[in-house]
Parts: C-alpha cells; structure tokens; sequence
C-alpha cells in the first residue's frame, strides 16, 4: 500500500473540489458538533473513498485497517471519520475481530450518534462471525459507564434478523430499563421495533412484561409498527 503522503490528506484534497460550504454549515449545525465538515454528500463521500482506496492499493482487511486506522487519527472534518467507517465496510473486513478495538475507538472518541450507529451493522457481522468472544463483550457494554457503549450493545444486533441472539438482546435491553438517557430510551425502542419486523411476538412479550420499566418514548417506538395494545 501506498503510504507517501498522509491518507487523510490525499483524502482532504480529492474531497475538497467537492465541498459546499452551506452544506457544511447545515451538517454541524444539525448534527451538534464542534467537529467541522467538508460539505460533501454521503454519496460522493463513499465513491472517493472508495477511490482512495483503489489508488493507494489497499486491496486486504490488514491494510483496510491500516488505512482506516490512519484516517480515523488524523481526522479534521467529519468527512474523515464517515471515510474510515466506509473503509471497513468492505466485504474483505466483514467478522474480522481485528477491527474490533478500531470499532471500540469509534465509539468512544466519536460520542454522537452517527459515529455509534455506523458501528453496529461491523458488529453484529463480528457477532456472527465470533458469537462467544463478541457476546461477552456485548455484555460487558451493556452495563458499562459509558452511554454510547450501553447503546451499541442494544443496536448492534439491528440487522441480524432471524440470526439475532434474543438471549443477548434481552440482557442488554434489560441492564438498561430504567434509564433516562434519550439515546438509550431511543436506542432501546429502536432495537425493539427493529427485530418486531422478525418476530412480533417476541417483542410484545417482551414489553408485555418490563413495559412498566419502560419510558414511553421506548414503549412508542417498540410498538410503532404493532399497535399500542399488548
């Protein structure tokens, strides 16, 4: 792999031609953070990193993580750290348990939404891919001080489906009843209503029985596509 000048600024320079400085405005200020944007649209975004990476040659997950690594770093803009993300995406880093403490870094540097919810599609593959090792450290987020890792462990499993592990999301959902964090009210509802579209029944059994303990915020979106009545 190419590594001469800095990725993230070959990044920064392939980006630039395509920033719009009152898209950027826009971004920060819908998304709440100092972290300043470049302007350019998501699509575009994952085209030239997807570009960056064929020109630097980054064909396997060891340089994939190196790459991503590098970038998430020295990241200036927020375009930088959505590029790392894109980076790992690639079906050659797909349950690779190498990229999980990038992922852990994610979350906890990242501290926003986007950031954390771009984590747990990476995830839920790792959880499949290594269910015993990434089921404990599900666990262990699930309880943990740190918000944006007690929201990972909810809505990492979001797109698993059938192959979602109920035993896991019910411990992770469970540890965090009672709290009223609205990104872990949010995230809690979410991931309910998510696995409702794969079994509707488990989901108002499951409310059925900790709706008490439940905000209405999470109850709303749990049931959002089952009706209110449990």
């Amino acid at each position: 792999m190419d590594t001469g000048t800095p990725a993230v600024h070959r990044l920064t320079a392939m980006l630039l031609p395509l920033a719009d400085a009152g898209r950027a405005a826009s971004a920060q200020a819908y998304m709440k953070t100092t972290q300043p944007f470049l302007g350019v649209p998501v699509p575009v975004l994952r085209r030239t990193t997807r570009e960056l990476v064929r020109l630097l040659g980054a064909a396997s997950a060891p340089e994939r993580l190196e790459l991503a690594t590098g970038i998430w770093s020295q990241a200036t803009h927020r375009e930088h750290w959505y590029a790392a993300q894109e980076i790992c995406a690639a079906a050659a880093c797909r349950g690779d348990l190498a990229f999980l403490p990038l992922y852990e870094r994610m979350i906890l540097e990242g501290a926003w939404w986007d950031i954390v919810d771009g984590c747990s599609r990476p995830l839920g593959q790792l959880l499949l891919a290594h269910p015993e090792p990434l089921a404990a450290q599900i666990r262990r987020w699930s309880t943990d001080a740190n918000m944006w890792k007690r929201r990972q462990s909810m809505i990492c499993q979001l797109h698993l489906h059938a192959d979602t592990d109920t035993v896991l999301l019910d411990e992770a959902l469970r540890a965090n009843l009672g709290d009223r964090e609205f990104f872990i009210r949010k995230a809690m509802g979410w991931a309910l209503r998510q696995y409702a579209r794969t079994d509707p029944g488990w989901v108002r059994d499951w409310v059925r029985a900790h709706r008490e303990n439940m905000s209405p915020l999470a109850v709303r979106e749990a049931l959002k596509h089952l009706g209110q009545a449990v």
